[in-house]
Protein backbone atom coordinates (compact mmCIF):
# COMPACT_ATOMS: atom_id res chain seq x y z
CA UNK A 1 0.00 0.00 0.00
CA UNK A 2 1.43 3.54 -0.49
CA UNK A 3 2.07 5.21 1.99
CA UNK A 4 2.21 9.44 2.67
CA UNK A 5 5.94 10.43 2.75
CA UNK A 6 7.28 12.11 5.88
CA UNK A 7 8.39 15.43 4.84
CA UNK A 8 9.81 18.81 6.18
CA UNK A 9 8.96 19.81 8.23
CA UNK A 10 7.65 16.81 10.18
CA UNK A 11 9.85 16.05 13.03
CA UNK A 12 8.79 12.07 13.26
CA UNK A 13 12.40 12.00 10.99
CA UNK A 14 14.37 12.72 13.89
CA UNK A 15 13.30 9.79 15.66
CA UNK A 16 15.34 7.06 16.14
CA UNK A 17 14.42 3.40 14.54
CA UNK A 18 14.38 0.41 16.60
CA UNK A 19 16.27 -2.49 15.22
CA UNK A 20 13.72 -5.70 13.56
CA UNK A 21 13.64 -8.28 16.50
CA UNK A 22 10.79 -10.14 14.69
CA UNK A 23 11.07 -11.05 10.85
CA UNK A 24 7.09 -12.41 10.09
CA UNK A 25 4.53 -10.87 8.11
CA UNK A 26 4.47 -7.40 9.91
CA UNK A 27 8.00 -7.04 8.83
CA UNK A 28 6.92 -8.21 5.26
CA UNK A 29 4.32 -5.83 4.73
CA UNK A 30 6.20 -2.64 5.78
CA UNK A 31 8.73 -3.44 2.93
CA UNK A 32 5.72 -4.20 0.88
CA UNK A 33 4.62 -0.77 1.54
CA UNK A 34 8.06 1.15 1.72
CA UNK A 35 8.41 -0.81 -2.22
CA UNK A 36 4.65 0.42 -3.30
CA UNK A 37 5.32 4.03 -2.09
CA UNK A 38 9.07 3.61 -3.97
CA UNK A 39 7.14 2.39 -7.17
CA UNK A 40 4.50 5.24 -6.49
CA UNK A 41 6.95 8.32 -6.53
CA UNK A 42 9.89 6.83 -8.39
CA UNK A 43 12.09 6.91 -5.58
CA UNK A 44 15.40 4.93 -5.82
CA UNK A 45 15.96 4.51 -2.13
CA UNK A 46 14.47 5.12 1.30
CA UNK A 47 14.37 4.17 4.97
CA UNK A 48 11.27 2.72 6.75
CA UNK A 49 10.98 6.25 8.38
CA UNK A 50 10.40 8.41 5.65
CA UNK A 51 6.97 6.98 5.81
CA UNK A 52 6.55 6.33 9.44
CA UNK A 53 7.61 3.17 9.98
CA UNK A 54 10.17 3.49 13.04
CA UNK A 55 11.70 0.27 11.85
CA UNK A 56 15.73 0.52 10.92
CA UNK A 57 14.78 -0.99 7.52
CA UNK A 58 16.44 0.12 4.30
CA UNK A 59 15.28 -0.56 0.28
CA UNK A 60 17.08 0.00 -2.06
CA UNK A 61 16.44 0.20 -6.05
CA UNK A 62 18.96 -1.82 -8.12
CA UNK A 63 18.58 -2.31 -11.74
CA UNK A 64 15.04 -3.87 -11.60
CA UNK A 65 15.40 -5.47 -8.03
CA UNK A 66 14.50 -3.99 -4.31
CA UNK A 67 17.08 -4.97 -2.10
CA UNK A 68 16.48 -5.46 1.52
CA UNK A 69 18.63 -3.94 4.04
CA UNK A 70 17.60 -4.73 7.50
CA UNK A 71 18.80 -3.73 10.71
CA UNK A 72 21.93 -2.50 9.03
CA UNK A 73 25.18 -1.29 10.42
CA UNK A 74 28.63 -0.17 9.07
CA UNK A 75 31.58 -2.20 10.34
CA UNK A 76 34.41 -0.70 7.73
CA UNK A 77 35.24 2.48 6.01
CA UNK A 78 37.73 4.05 3.39
CA UNK A 79 37.87 6.28 0.40
CA UNK A 80 36.70 9.58 1.54
CA UNK A 81 35.04 11.74 -1.02
CA UNK A 82 32.37 14.99 -1.68
CA UNK A 83 28.95 13.25 -2.44
CA UNK A 84 26.30 15.56 -3.78
CA UNK A 85 22.87 14.47 -2.41
CA UNK A 86 19.36 15.18 -2.31
CA UNK A 87 16.49 14.14 0.11
CA UNK A 88 12.98 13.41 -0.04
CA UNK A 89 12.63 15.01 3.05
CA UNK A 90 13.81 18.49 1.81
CA UNK A 91 12.12 19.61 -1.01
CA UNK A 92 14.46 20.52 -4.05
CA UNK A 93 17.51 20.76 -1.45
CA UNK A 94 20.65 19.99 -3.03
CA UNK A 95 24.18 19.64 -0.84
CA UNK A 96 28.09 18.32 -0.91
CA UNK A 97 28.50 15.65 1.96
CA UNK A 98 31.81 13.82 2.78
CA UNK A 99 30.94 10.04 2.27
CA UNK A 100 32.71 6.69 2.16
CA UNK A 101 33.30 5.39 -1.26
CA UNK A 102 34.21 1.94 0.56
CA UNK A 103 32.17 0.35 3.35
CA UNK A 104 31.84 -3.13 4.48
CA UNK A 105 28.16 -3.57 5.21
CA UNK A 106 26.93 -6.11 8.02
CA UNK A 107 22.97 -6.53 7.77
CA UNK A 108 20.00 -9.33 8.09
CA UNK A 109 17.37 -10.44 5.20
CA UNK A 110 13.35 -10.43 5.77
CA UNK A 111 14.31 -13.80 7.48
CA UNK A 112 16.53 -12.74 9.84
CA UNK A 113 19.64 -14.22 8.02
CA UNK A 114 23.04 -12.10 8.71
CA UNK A 115 24.59 -10.92 5.48
CA UNK A 116 28.67 -9.52 5.45
CA UNK A 117 28.91 -7.07 2.11
CA UNK A 118 31.36 -5.52 0.75
CA UNK A 119 30.39 -2.05 -1.38
CA UNK A 120 32.84 -0.05 -3.17
CA UNK A 121 30.57 1.50 -5.75
CA UNK A 122 30.58 4.99 -4.40
CA UNK A 123 26.85 5.87 -5.25
CA UNK A 124 25.41 2.70 -3.96
CA UNK A 125 28.02 3.27 -0.73
CA UNK A 126 26.68 7.27 -0.26
CA UNK A 127 22.99 6.26 -0.71
CA UNK A 128 23.42 3.55 2.21
CA UNK A 129 25.12 6.09 4.58
CA UNK A 130 22.71 8.31 4.13
CA UNK A 131 19.65 6.31 5.11
CA UNK A 132 21.46 4.62 8.11
CA UNK A 133 21.62 8.26 9.27
CA UNK A 134 17.91 8.48 8.79
CA UNK A 135 17.26 5.26 10.90
CA UNK A 136 19.89 6.91 13.76
CA UNK A 137 17.59 10.35 13.49
CA UNK A 138 19.67 12.15 11.40
CA UNK A 139 19.57 13.85 7.98
CA UNK A 140 21.27 15.90 5.48
CA UNK A 141 21.22 19.06 6.81
CA UNK A 142 23.63 17.54 9.66
CA UNK A 143 26.08 17.33 7.91
CA UNK A 144 26.78 20.72 6.62
CA UNK A 145 27.82 23.60 8.11
CA UNK A 146 25.32 26.03 10.46
CA UNK A 147 25.61 28.64 8.28
CA UNK A 148 24.47 26.67 5.04
CA UNK A 149 21.97 24.50 7.36
CA UNK A 150 19.72 27.82 8.12
CA UNK A 151 20.12 29.45 4.91
CA UNK A 152 18.59 26.69 3.45
CA UNK A 153 15.79 26.36 6.05
CA UNK A 154 15.05 30.18 5.36
CA UNK A 155 14.64 29.26 1.42
CA UNK A 156 11.98 26.49 2.96
CA UNK A 157 10.51 28.70 5.38
CA UNK A 158 9.89 31.28 2.40
CA UNK A 159 8.23 28.22 0.06
CA UNK A 160 5.79 27.61 2.66
CA UNK A 161 6.99 25.18 4.42
CA UNK A 162 7.68 26.21 7.98
CA UNK A 163 4.39 25.39 10.20
CA UNK A 164 3.80 27.55 13.19
CA UNK A 165 5.60 27.46 16.10
CA UNK A 166 3.19 25.40 18.15
CA UNK A 167 3.10 22.76 15.71
CA UNK A 168 6.68 21.71 16.07
CA UNK A 169 8.35 19.77 18.58
CA UNK A 170 11.29 22.05 20.27
CA UNK A 171 14.62 21.19 19.29
CA UNK A 172 15.08 21.12 23.28
CA UNK A 173 12.24 20.11 25.44
CA UNK A 174 12.68 20.14 29.53
CA UNK A 175 11.47 16.94 29.87
CA UNK A 176 15.01 15.76 29.24
CA UNK A 177 15.84 17.82 32.70
CA UNK A 178 14.05 14.94 34.09
CA UNK A 179 16.11 12.72 32.51
CA UNK A 180 19.80 14.27 33.11
CA UNK A 181 18.95 14.57 36.85
CA UNK A 182 17.80 10.67 36.92
CA UNK A 183 21.00 9.97 35.24
CA UNK A 184 23.30 11.75 38.08
CA UNK A 185 21.20 10.19 41.00
CA UNK A 186 21.72 6.29 38.85
CA UNK A 187 25.37 7.50 38.56
CA UNK A 188 25.86 7.81 42.20
CA UNK A 189 23.79 5.21 43.22
CA UNK A 190 26.28 2.61 41.18
CA UNK A 191 29.21 4.41 42.80
CA UNK A 192 27.94 3.50 46.17
CA UNK A 193 27.91 -0.58 44.90
CA UNK A 194 32.15 -0.08 45.16
CA UNK A 195 31.52 0.82 48.96
CA UNK A 196 32.72 -2.69 49.95
CA UNK A 197 35.96 -1.94 48.45
CA UNK A 198 36.86 0.95 50.74
CA UNK A 199 37.44 1.06 54.75
CA UNK A 200 34.88 3.78 55.34
CA UNK A 201 33.20 4.35 58.99
CA UNK A 202 30.06 2.88 59.77
CA UNK A 203 28.81 6.33 59.77
CA UNK A 204 29.24 7.25 56.29
CA UNK A 205 28.48 4.01 55.15
CA UNK A 206 25.08 4.47 56.86
CA UNK A 207 24.99 8.35 55.23
CA UNK A 208 25.88 6.21 51.46
CA UNK A 209 23.03 3.59 52.48
CA UNK A 210 20.43 6.40 53.26
CA UNK A 211 21.26 8.08 49.96
CA UNK A 212 20.51 4.93 47.60
CA UNK A 213 17.24 4.83 50.16
CA UNK A 214 16.51 8.37 49.10
CA UNK A 215 17.26 8.13 45.18
CA UNK A 216 15.86 5.05 44.24
CA UNK A 217 12.10 6.76 44.75
CA UNK A 218 13.42 10.13 43.75
CA UNK A 219 14.17 8.31 40.21
CA UNK A 220 11.17 6.54 40.20
CA UNK A 221 9.34 9.39 40.41
CA UNK A 222 11.02 11.81 38.04
CA UNK A 223 10.55 9.24 35.74
CA UNK A 224 6.81 9.50 36.55
CA UNK A 225 6.86 13.11 35.95
CA UNK A 226 8.62 12.88 33.05
CA UNK A 227 6.16 10.66 31.33
CA UNK A 228 3.18 12.91 31.74
CA UNK A 229 5.12 15.52 30.52
CA UNK A 230 5.58 13.98 27.56
CA UNK A 231 2.50 13.51 27.08
CA UNK A 232 1.66 17.22 27.32
CA UNK A 233 3.85 18.08 24.71
CA UNK A 234 2.64 14.96 22.23
CA UNK A 235 -0.53 17.23 22.87
CA UNK A 236 0.75 20.81 22.47
CA UNK A 237 2.68 20.09 19.60
CA UNK A 238 0.68 18.30 16.66
CA UNK A 239 3.98 16.94 15.10
CA UNK A 240 5.09 15.08 18.07
CA UNK A 241 4.59 11.62 16.70
CA UNK A 242 3.42 7.79 18.38
CA UNK A 243 7.45 7.09 17.66
CA UNK A 244 8.38 9.65 20.01
CA UNK A 245 6.06 8.40 23.00
CA UNK A 246 7.67 5.12 22.26
CA UNK A 247 10.80 6.09 22.79
CA UNK A 248 9.89 7.83 25.91
CA UNK A 249 8.45 4.24 27.31
CA UNK A 250 11.51 3.36 26.98
CA UNK A 251 13.63 6.37 28.52
CA UNK A 252 11.34 5.08 31.70
CA UNK A 253 11.62 1.33 31.38
CA UNK A 254 15.63 1.75 31.18
CA UNK A 255 16.05 3.98 34.04
CA UNK A 256 13.30 2.30 36.39
CA UNK A 257 15.27 -0.86 35.92
CA UNK A 258 18.53 0.70 36.62
CA UNK A 259 17.10 1.77 39.82
CA UNK A 260 15.65 -0.92 41.15
CA UNK A 261 18.87 -3.25 40.35
CA UNK A 262 21.13 -0.63 41.87
CA UNK A 263 18.66 -0.67 44.75
CA UNK A 264 18.47 -4.66 44.86
CA UNK A 265 22.47 -4.22 45.33
CA UNK A 266 22.68 -1.52 47.94
CA UNK A 267 20.60 -3.93 49.80
CA UNK A 268 23.04 -6.57 49.58
CA UNK A 269 26.37 -4.13 49.07
CA UNK A 270 26.05 -0.98 51.16
CA UNK A 271 23.54 -2.20 53.76
CA UNK A 272 24.68 -1.49 56.76
CA UNK A 273 22.63 -3.78 58.90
Amino acid sequence: MVQKLVVYPDDRMNCTSTDVRSFNQTLWDVIEDMRDTMQAHDIEAMAAMQIAYPYNIILIKEGGEYHEYINPRIIKNEDLFDSEESSIHYPDVTVTIPRYGKIKLVYEDRNGKVHYEDIDNRELAATLQRKIDITFGGNILDKVDKKTREKILDALTGKGLMPKTDDVCPTFSRKDYFVSFSDKLLFLMGLSLLTPLFHFSKNTIDNIYTYDKIAFPAVIVLMIVFFFYAQYEARKYKQCSSCQIGNNIGVMIKRGVAALAFAIGAYFLVNPN
